[in-house]
């Protein structure tokens, strides 16, 4: 007799993979007695940085440590500003808050969701320092188009791939086209636990990065500069060094669900992967024209979990309406009312995949 929807595992929109080599990774560190800052550290970022085909990857405390850090490593600070996206989550626009200027918001690309290039030249002001975009969901934007407006104008590009490890654009890798800033939170395509890292070319950059997540010491006890600590461990390194190993077939595997899905699923507009690009699916995220909710009561009643990245545009957050934000952004605005995203990770069975499909069409065919 065959299980009811009821009886069967629910399926979570993500799951994070830690196994026996990376309990013998951390094992291995804790043996060692040197916790903080030390080889497995150096090790780890060496490993990224050849991952993103860059000379330096500094390792720091999270994702959001990594963008606040990039500016801060420019001098950007208050009267400057910095044109990034409305649509993802708030971190990528706070930092610039964090550090005094203030964020200027582009629309997105109605089939990317991604910051729109071709709108960004309007944007720019005497004011402008850098441009944020936003790898959204593992997908890169349009970087041939960003640096050429960065280049035109003298800005500088921090790329948001928090989302995109191991994607391109051309062929090559987010992170090394300006200065790059990871996560390696839970449920992102590979985790450390907590951290993040920044990715560069500039070697004084580089340095000056090293020093302010570390107090400004360039060696102990000699403090060159005021300094933060936004330092990472070898626990969460060599969490990482095992993960990195993995994030190949990974997001592989995560590709191949996102096309297995796209082929079947009714009734949603499924992700749109523009040309040239390798969208590594973090997040598989289609868009609802009818009632969200009910699609997501639904699926949930047949054991499957979905989320919503994100509800609210952040020009819509209650923190930019207080600072004076009144921005109109429809395509943004539309995507916050329409997107839902459902589990694309590397654990899904066959079966779950056949059952993600079979739950979404049945509602199709409800309406």
């Amino acid at each position: 007799m065959s299980s009811t929807p009821s009886e069967q595992p629910f399926i979570p929109i993500a799951k994070p993979q830690l196994g026996e080599d990376e309990k013998a990774a951390v094992m291995a560190v804790l043996d060692s007695g040197m916790l903080a800052q030390g080889k497995r550290v150096a090790e780890f970022e060496a490993r990224f940085a050849a991952l993103c085909g860059v000379k330096h990857a500094v390792a720091v405390a999270s994702g959001t440590a990594s963008l606040w850090l990039a500016l801060m490593a420019h001098d950007i600070g208050p009267g400057d500003e910095v044109i990034t996206t409305p649509f993802s989550f708030i971190a990528s626009s706070n930092c610039a808050l964090f550090v005094g200027a203030r964020p200027v918001f582009v629309d997105i690309e109605p089939e990317t969701c991604l910051i729109d290039a071709s709108a960004i030249e309007a944007r720019i002001t005497e004011r402008t320092r850098a441009i944020l975009p936003v790898h959204l969901y593992g997908q890169p934007c349009d970087m041939a188009a960003i640096m050429e407006i960065a280049g035109r104008h003298n800005l500088i590009v921090i790329e948001d791939a928090c989302q995109a490890h191991g994607a391109t654009f051309e062929g090559q890798p987010v992170g090394s086209f300006g200065v790059g800033c990871f996560s390696f939170y839970p449920t992102k395509n590979m985790t450390t636990g907590e951290g993040g890292i920044i990715t560069t070319n500039d070697d004084a950059l580089a340095e000056r990065l090293r020093l302010l997540r570390n107090h400004g010491q360039s060696q102990r006890y000699r403090h060159e500069s005021l300094g933060y600590h936004f330092r990472s461990t070898d626990i969460q390194a060599a969490i990482g060094l095992v993960q990195l190993e993995k994030l190949g077939p990974w997001n592989e595997q995560r590709i191949a669900n996102a096309r297995y899905l796209s082929e079947r699923l009714k009734g949603v507009r499924v992700p749109v992967v523009a040309a040239n690009r390798r969208h590594v699916f973090h997040q598989y995220t289609v868009r609802v024209s009818g009632d969200r909710q009910v699609l997501q009561d639904h699926l949930s009643a047949l054991g499957v979990g979905s989320a919503i990245h994100y509800p609210y545009p952040i020009h819509h957050q209650p923190l930019y309406r207080s600072l004076g934000y009144a921005d109109v952004l429809p395509e943004a605005e539309a995507a916050s009312r329409e997107v839902l995203s459902l589990p694309i990770h590397p654990a899904l069975s066959q079966s779950d995949l056949d059952r993600i499909v079979a739950a979404v069409n049945s509602f199709a065919g409800l309406t």
